[in-house]
């Protein structure tokens, strides 16, 4: 019996002892920043373009049948 009261009086102080709180202490230090990342590497560069197609051949001109005068330069 003499442990039971001793148990029960050891409990009651315990509980009691959550409900009384102290004021907040001080605010830590603040931590450091972390490193600066590296840059990333360089992209590689396109693939060279097709050269584009051929274009149509022209129509055949026709042949003038007017008489043509040559004025020489004076």
């Amino acid at each position: 019996m003499r442990y039971a009261k001793l148990i029960t009086a050891v409990l009651a102080a315990l509980a009691l002892s959550a409900c009384i709180t102290a004021p907040a202490g001080p605010a830590g230090p603040t931590g450091s920043t972390g490193a600066t990342g590296r840059t990333g590497a360089t992209g590689h560069t396109g693939a060279t373009g097709s050269t584009g197609a051929e274009g149509v051949q022209g129509e055949r001109g026709k042949t003038n049948t007017d008489t043509v005068v040559i004025v020489p330069a004076r």
